[in-house]
């Protein structure tokens, strides 16, 4: 179904060890907003869409998964090099002692994602309406952490992920249209 290069959608650069950015940025991993919840709920939301916008959910939702892939690799970037005392100052003790450097599926809380994050109502339009919003909480979060950030380099790559999650929103707004056209033509509800 999919074919995947091996390389990542943009490229993804780090200026200098930095756990604290870190810890932010793995808000976009594992938090209830990231690429794993946004990938998980449009990949599910396809199977209760009419046709017209199944490809939709499915083009977005996979490259979310690229986008997970991305934000992974900045947080291993901005740890590889990091000691124990520097996790520990930027707020990444507890996590430094359950994964080390590894990556794990969590919030910048340090709160464990949940598939409760993933939702799906069964109505397109609200479905789709919840997917807007999801969107929206990306980008805005996005921008938070570029506002923390002294990394061009990485602001690059967060920029480029931010302005995704904008043509991501417009894109789902136009298939609300689409599918409320449909509804009062009487095709479906």
């Amino acid at each position: 179904m999919w074919v995947y290069e091996k390389k990542l959608q943009y490229p993804v650069r780090v200026s200098t060890c930095n756990p604290k950015l870190a810890k932010y940025l793995i808000e976009q991993y594992g938090g209830a907003d990231g690429e794993l919840a946004a990938a998980l709920r449009y990949l599910n939301q396809r199977y209760s869409i009419p046709d017209k916008v199944i490809g939709l959910l499915t083009d977005i939702g996979t490259e979310e998964f690229a986008h997970l892939e991305m934000i992974a690799t900045m947080v291993y970037k901005l740890t590889k090099d990091a000691a124990p005392d520097q996790m520990k100052a930027a707020g990444l003790g507890a996590h430094y002692a359950n994964h080390d450097n590894a990556l794990f599926y969590n919030n910048a809380a340090g709160a464990p994602w949940t598939a409760s994050y993933i939702q799906a109502k069964g109505d397109p339009i609200a479905d789709l309406y919840e997917d807007i919003a999801a969107e929206e909480k990306a980008r805005a979060t996005y921008q938070w952490i570029i506002n923390m950030s002294d990394d061009p380099d990485l602001n690059d790559g967060l920029r480029f992920l931010r302005e995704r999650e904008i043509i991501h929103s417009q894109r789902f707004r136009e298939a609300v249209e689409i599918l409320k056209e449909e509804r009062d033509k009487k095709k479906f509800f």
